[in-house]
């Protein structure tokens, strides 16, 4: 995801897991679990993309619907 800012384009662009038809932004993980730096960057790729909903999907859980948070902006 090309980042830009005042105007002036910048290298250091952000790296998004999935995005879904421009709606729903997915950060795909295999952690032990979720972090605030997680959610925090969940977040500031929804500002940066539009998008207004997000979904965290962490896969090192024995059930997937505990691995799932989902964020709204």
């Amino acid at each position: 995801m090309p980042l830009e800012y005042k105007g002036i384009n910048l290298d250091c662009g952000y790296r998004t897991d999935i995005v879904v038809e421009g709606r729903v932004l997915v950060e795909v993980k295999a952690i032990e679990s979720v972090a605030a730096v997680h959610e925090a960057q969940l977040l500031t790729y929804l500002r940066l993309t539009g998008c207004r909903v997000g979904l965290i999907l962490n896969f090192f859980v024995p059930i997937m619907k505990q691995g799932i948070i989902r964020r709204v902006l």
